[in-house]
């Protein structure tokens, strides 16, 4: 398949639930040792469109692979079984090959004939997936935000680094030809000295209203999806999607998208550390429905050299900011500032805001465009984790971010960090939430 080719079926599978089939006879050989297969977990999202399937990260997953040579998902898992029959028919059409089901993920780790993992799951079970995989000798793919707590997002990069795995953080921003020129900007000093960075996500939330508990439905195997978390009798508003809006499972919209900011202002800044202050503060306003989570939060992150960088996410009505609707990334300087979304920056300089270089991946030839996916699978070739877009200690030190300000949040304080130790410093209150209480069997491993 050409480069343009493939930057151009890969735009129309992000864009949408389906796509045309991209199998091609013969583009994935026969060979296991050429090979890679790859298990999704986790294919159910956010809502059922009229064909009866899910929506979600699971799909993305499985039509992106589809787009790379030698590369075929041969295993589906979710612990929604209602959801194979569509499932497998959109793997049959895209790679020509009938996919295993599995809804127990723990079946898949002495199964030789996966290579790669790609979890799609909820947050609470991102970490120990990864772990476990890690632990199996398989790379793995996973979703933003790696972790659910600041002590997953450790035990996740001790994995990778003791097993000698691959493991990609699903950050897209990262992959971005245009972002990264930006960022290699800033590098430079082309911007002058930074000395604020802000991250603004909008994104409006519907009412979940609320929802009375009712029996597991046929075929869900609830308690596989709340794993780690505690048990909790079934309930829609728990379930697919909504589960973005409780403690549990979710990590508040911080990691759902505020990560994508957060992660590219700290690449910009060069801050490989955790930061040394935190205070945040929010709310839930203008809603009374199940959602436990706040719909407003502001958090002030500050670094041992005085950097700050701002947090806000907004879920409610508000004004645009930035180069989308969504939301962007802020960068301040003593000459001018800088604005950044996923696909790439504009610059302004002086008192007057005079506009300065700007680039988009659209000024580049499609040839010329990167990829998340394909970067990750050329590194499970290589073996080298440092050709990474993301590498996992970079996704954890970026989920780590929302994860603090959480914490403060609850905490209803301004807290003090210990970078090195990862601990707060004489919080004992702060600290317990660094972590979490596993349900037996999902507990993560004291030692990796």
């Amino acid at each position: 398949m050409k480069r343009k080719d493939f930057i151009k079926n890969t735009a129309i599978i992000t864009g949408s639930t389906f796509a045309a089939p991209a199998y091609i006879p013969g583009l994935i050989t026969r060979s296991p040792n050429e090979r890679i297969n790859i298990a999704v977990v986790g294919i159910s999202g956010q809502r059922k469109n009229v064909r009866g399937m899910i929506n979600g990260r699971g799909i993305v997953h499985v039509n992106t692979y589809a787009q790379i040579p030698n590369v075929a998902v041969t295993t589906l898992c979710d612990v929604d079984e209602r959801l194979f029959p569509g499932m497998v028919s959109v793997v049959e059409k895209q790679f020509g090959i009938k996919p295993k089901t599995e809804t127990d993920f723990r079946n898949l780790l002495n199964d030789k004939n996966i290579d790669v993992i790609s979890i799609a799951t909820p947050d609470h079970w991102h970490a120990l997936m990864t772990v476990w995989a890690c632990q199996a000798g398989k790379d793995v793919y996973v979703e933003k935000p790696v972790s659910h707590n600041v002590s997953e997002g450790r035990k996740m990069v001790e994995a990778a680094e003791k097993y000698n795995r691959i493991v990609q953080s699903g950050i897209c921003y990262r992959s971005s030809k245009a972002v990264k020129e930006g960022i290699k900007f800033v590098h430079e000093g082309k911007l002058g000295k930074v000395y604020m960075a802000k991250g603004i996500t909008y994104r409006y939330r519907v009412p979940i209203e609320h929802v009375p508990d009712s029996p597991v439905p046929e075929g869900v195997h609830w308690d596989l999806f709340l794993g780690p978390a505690p048990y909790r009798p079934f309930n829609e508003n728990r379930y697919i999607y909504q589960w973005h809006w409780h403690w549990d499972t979710g990590t508040t919209e911080f990691g759902n998208n505020g990560i994508y900011r957060m992660d590219t202002v700290r690449w910009a800044l060069r801050k490989n550390t955790h930061p040394v202050k935190i205070h945040c503060t929010g709310g839930k306003f203008m809603r009374d429905d199940d959602q436990e989570v706040p719909n407003i939060l502001v958090a002030i992150y500050e670094y041992e050299d005085g950097t700050i960088i701002q947090n806000e996410v907004r879920s409610l009505c508000t004004n645009p900011e930035g180069l989308t609707d969504s939301g962007d990334c802020f960068l301040y300087s003593d000459q001018g500032w800088m604005t950044f979304n996923g696909s790439g920056y504009k610059t302004y300089f002086g008192n007057k805001n005079e506009p300065g270089p700007a680039r988009s991946d659209k000024d580049f030839p499609p040839e010329e465009l990167s990829n998340g996916w394909v970067n990750f699978i050329d590194c499970v070739r290589s073996r080298k984790r440092e050709d990474l877009d993301n590498d996992i200690p970079e996704g954890h030190m970026s989920a780590s971010l929302g994860h603090l300000g959480l914490i403060s949040y609850r905490t209803g304080r301004k807290l003090t960090f210990d970078p090195g130790n990862e601990k707060f410093i004489r919080d004992t209150e702060a600290d317990k939430l660094l972590t979490r209480n596993y349900r037996k069997p999902f507990e993560m491993p004291r030692t990796v």
